[in-house]
């Protein structure tokens, strides 16, 4: 809420992923007293202030993707004349493979306050409900959509010692599991969350091979856990195995080119040397 002679600032407020009750009070304070709301989606954003009681008060805009950047001046504005613009997502917490990060570094860059009031994350949930080690870990967000793509992404965190977090469509799960198979060999531990909080939560722990036999029908909100590669991990493999890896990549619709490159890198090989063993195979 705007106050006379006090500078405004930008709130990073954090939504729940499923349940309302995860909401805190620093979250419902923060949309009571806004000046302005900048939603992803304001239809889920009045939904949730209906269920949490909250009578918005602010301006409210719709923030995603498309517009994020056509937002921002207006934004950065509005907090110079001392309003306070607080930032939602559609659950989670703001800029974490969400919009955000643009208007948090513009309004760093601009020598605006940027606060936040912490909330859930599917990041932290995933990770801590997967079993696997926690004390270090990555997030690698959304992989690439393109198969190509991916499969280089994938090959490059072959050797990632720490427990790595993935964001993923149900419509691309089925394909990026055999990806990661392919990167990081069928045996690597790993745990499927979906609709994390939600009535239909589920937590799915096995290999990636098990996981990925299984992904068929799989639906909600997904977040993969992986294990690192292993400290004793086998040294660099036959001509035989680097063929078929070159092989699988290619049937998984990954170029030849893009295919050789991906296994280079996953076994920090030559490219020619991968490039003359995938053309005999």
């Amino acid at each position: 809420m705007r106050v006379e002679g006090v500078p405004g600032r930008l709130v990073l407020a954090g939504t729940p992923l499923g349940r309302v009750s995860d909401a805190s009070a620093g979250l419902v304070a923060a949309l009571t007293s806004a000046d302005v709301i900048a939603a992803e989606d304001t239809r889920r954003l009045h939904r949730l202030a209906s269920d949490l009681g909250v009578s918005l008060s602010g301006t409210v805009l719709s923030y995603y993707e498309a517009v994020e950047q056509a937002r921002i001046p207006g934004l950065l504005e509005r907090i110079r004349l001392g309003d306070e613009v607080v930032l939602v997502t559609d659950a989670g917490m703001p800029s974490v493979s969400d919009p955000g990060y643009r208007l948090v570094a513009a309004a760093a860059a601009a020598g605006l306050t940027v606060t936040s009031v912490p909330g859930p994350s599917a990041v932290i949930t995933a990770l801590a409900l997967s079993g696997l080690p926690s004390d270090r870990f990555t997030f690698e967000g959304f992989l690439p959509r393109k198969a190509g793509e991916r499969s280089t992404s994938l090959a490059a965190l072959a050797g990632e010692a720490r427990t790595m977090v993935f964001f993923e469509s149900v419509h691309r799960l089925s394909d990026t599991l055999v990806a990661m198979v392919a990167a990081f060999g069928a045996d690597r531990p790993a745990a499927l969350c979906r609709e994390l909080t939600k009535t239909y939560e589920e937590v799915r722990r096995g290999s990636l091979g098990e996981l990925s036999a299984g992904s068929d029908g799989v639906r909600g909100e997904v977040t993969l856990v992986v294990g690192g590669a292993s400290a004793d991990a086998a040294g660099p493999p036959s001509d035989a195995a680097l063929g078929a890896a070159v092989a699988e990549l290619v049937a998984a619709g990954s170029t030849r080119r893009d295919a050789v490159d991906a296994i280079a890198a996953r076994f920090g090989l030559p490219r020619r040397t991968v490039y003359a063993v995938g053309h005999r195979s």
